[in-house]
């Protein structure tokens, strides 16, 4: 299986990037390891390999193939650098980002052991209870549904090329991932109601989102809740610091 990392960049100054005084977020340095090494030695570790990371940047490639990964061009943005890699490196293709600082082996184990095996693409979500409980205090965007408040762990899987199918369907939500009642609007009115009346599951909503691409979709639920926290801002890379110190 393949493993790729995003590490392109939305445009602009990033704000995490300026606070930690470096010119890209996947460059920042925690204890002496960049985001980016912290990401990759968690998907060598766990068997994913070889790794690959979508990048624009110079410096990102240059530390990427002095940790032994390959480069690929990232695209207009994380959909379409998804669909090029799936293109050129194939199916299962595991893809995750370069500030998921806290990725651990055995998260990526287990996320792909949990995944259907007649699943397309599976995505990794977090209860919000478990979240909270392990990092008090953290602020992240939760999709509430029937079975209770989830939020996104940036890992997915495309377990078989069809998967290619739903990328045009990521364009969509990457417009509205702040937004999920837009999201869900997508699903059709029906399943805009039963969301409304807090009816509808999570796993309903992900399956009915894969039958819009005509692919097998599952979302698996994960047991941990840092797996849910990314650097997506100051505090987040504060929190994260926080965190492995206290790891020792």
């Amino acid at each position: 299986m393949n493993a790729l990392i995003l590490a392109g960049s939305r445009g602009g100054v990033d704000p995490v990037a300026a606070y930690a005084g470096v010119a890209h977020k996947a460059l920042i340095e925690i204890g002496g390891e960049t985001l980016l090494a912290r990401v990759a030695r968690a998907l060598h570790e766990a068997g994913r390999a070889p790794v690959a990371v979508s990048t624009g940047d110079a410096a990102v490639a240059a530390e990427a193939r002095r940790l032994g990964c390959r480069v690929l061009q990232s695209a207009s943005g994380p959909s379409a650098s998804v669909a090029e890699a799936l293109e050129t490196l194939g199916a299962p293709l595991l893809v995750t980002t370069a500030d998921h600082a806290l990725l651990e082996a055995e998260w990526v184990r287990r996320f792909v052991a949990d995944t259907p095996r007649d699943a397309d693409v599976a995505v990794l979500l977090a209860r919000r209870d478990l979240v909270e409980a392990a990092l008090p205090g953290t602020r992240r965007t939760y999709l509430r549904f029937a079975d209770g408040d989830w939020s996104g762990c940036n890992l997915f899987l495309l377990a078989t090329l069809r998967a290619a199918g739903a990328i045009d369907l990521w364009r969509l939500v990457e417009t509205d991932r702040k937004r999920p009642w837009r999201i869900v609007r997508r699903l059709g009115p029906t399943a805009l109601l039963l969301y409304l009346m807090g009816r509808l599951t999570l796993g309903r909503a992900v399956e009915r989102l894969g039958a819009l691409s005509d692919v097998r979709a599952a979302a698996v639920a994960s047991p941990a809740g840092l797996a849910a926290v990314d650097v997506d801002k100051p505090t987040d890379l504060d929190a994260v610091r926080g965190v492995l110190a206290t790891r020792g």
